[in-house]
């Protein structure tokens, strides 16, 4: 934003601009509402995300736990092929962490929209905008401490909410395809690791049993966790990309839009500069 005109007729009417602008933010047509409805689909996007993950965790701990027993010729052997999936069952677990954070995230966004969506805090944006025209208009300057106070409210009453805003419509643009397929991935992985892992020993099963049904099919349990590790790959690809997304929504963006917002404001309200008198 450029810095408000030195011509007196023009800096009123900037200043009478910049009041009614305030005012009509704050209480002809506030966005609040659209603001508060976007970041809760924000927060059930990362809430279903996380329960997706714990999802899979709890099934892939399951299989990375699956052990076989035999003792043929009375000689204890012991296959725990499932100890392959550890690294998977790690990064699952980290994923659900990030998910976690991002919920808190979402919350903590939803919670300063509360606090300046508040009536009092409208009055009170309402009111330092006025006290800053009034002082401008009569003295052409406002004193630094009143230009940090109201900095700082409308960023309070008007950062989150625009950001919130601004937020999901990047979200819905570029990123709404990408985290319906990569979900809808997470989702199905579950059911892919049961069946893969269907063939698990019963508990009940006899030493002699087990040896009749899990040695003829070592060969094919190994190609069913080959099969899983395939998969994986997969797996992480999706999971890299819903991290990717939900720090982005989290953090990046409303970084970059705090930052954005604190620039406007000072712009808008900046003093004109004064030049030297000449000698």
């Amino acid at each position: 934003m450029s810095t408000p005109p030195k011509n007196p007729a023009l800096q009123r009417t900037y200043l009478l601009l910049v009041a009614v602008l305030v005012l009509v933010g704050c209480w002809v047509a506030p966005i609040d509402a659209p603001a508060r409805e976007q970041v809760n689909d924000g927060l059930k996007r990362a809430l279903t995300t996380f329960a997706a993950a714990r999802a899979l965790g709890a099934v892939v701990s399951v299989a990375q736990g699956t052990q076989v027993d035999a003792t043929p010729g009375g000689v204890g052997v012991s296959f725990a092929p499932g100890q392959a999936l550890k690294p998977l069952n790690e990064l699952i677990e980290q994923f659900a962490a990030i998910m976690l954070a991002a919920s808190v995230s979402f919350g903590i966004q939803l919670m300063l929209l509360n606090i300046g969506a508040h009536h009092l805090m409208s009055y009170l944006v309402s009111g330092v905008a006025l006290v800053w025209t009034v002082w401008r208009w009569q003295r052409g300057r406002s004193p630094r401490w009143l230009q940090s106070l109201l900095i700082g409210l409308l960023l309070v009453r008007f950062a989150v909410p625009l950001g919130a805003v601004a937020n999901e419509g990047l979200y819905r643009a570029f990123m709404a395809n990408d985290y319906q397929a990569a979900l809808s991935g997470i989702e199905k992985s579950p059911t892919a690791v049961v069946d893969a892992t269907q063939e698990a020993p019963v508990a009940q099963e006899g030493w002699r049993d087990r040896i009749e049904r899990w040695l003829p099919k070592l060969p094919n349990l190994k190609a069913t966790y080959d099969q899983i590790l395939k998969s994986a790959s997969d797996w992480a690809e999706r999971i890299v990309k819903l991290i990717a997304l939900f720090v982005l929504q989290t953090i990046v963006l409303p970084l970059v839009f705090l930052f954005v917002a604190w620039r406007l404001a000072r712009a808008a309200i900046r003093e004109p500069a004064v030049r030297p008198a000449a000698a």
